[in-house]
């Protein structure tokens, strides 16, 4: 199974879109999944349903981080890496998919009632949100395979 299959089944199973992505793909870079799952659960609803970033793409942001990002004082580069795969991952994701804002992505504002009530009931978790994992999936895998 690939991680996007991984990530997809992990989103289908009612995790967040952010967990489903992060530990689709933080469990191949030696991250427990239970950690993964935990770090990566006030994400989901464009950080905890306040309608800012999405959770597939802060997922996929913390596994660009995990894998690449700067664990030493001195690690600059690996920062510079870090940020300019995070920046690639956000044009792609954008080109796409119009914004990386949930609220925007989603057409209603899932930190009130009524808009959560109005996703819920247009599916919105089940079609776009589900899209939104595997793109940003797709996305994740093209990037860390080329950036290897």
């Amino acid at each position: 199974m690939t991680a996007s299959e991984d990530a997809i089944g992990l989103y289908k199973q009612t995790f967040t879109c952010s967990q489903a992505v992060c530990a689709a793909f933080g469990s191949r870079l030696g991250l427990d999944r239970e950690t993964a799952l935990k770090i990566s659960c006030a994400f989901g609803g464009g950080c905890s349903r306040l309608g800012l970033t999405c959770g597939a793409v802060t997922g996929a942001f913390m596994v660009i981080g995990l894998k690449h990002g700067r664990s030493t004082p001195d690690g600059t580069a690996a920062k510079e890496k870090a940020y300019s795969l995070t920046q690639e991952f956000a044009k792609r994701f954008v080109e796409k998919n119009g914004s990386l804002n949930c609220t925007e992505l989603l057409g209603c504002d899932l930190g009130t009632d009524e808009g959560y009530a109005a996703a819920k009931e247009k599916n919105l978790f089940t079609t776009l949100c589900l899209r939104l994992v595997k793109d940003s999936a797709g996305i994740l895998e093209e990037l860390l395979e080329s950036a290897a």
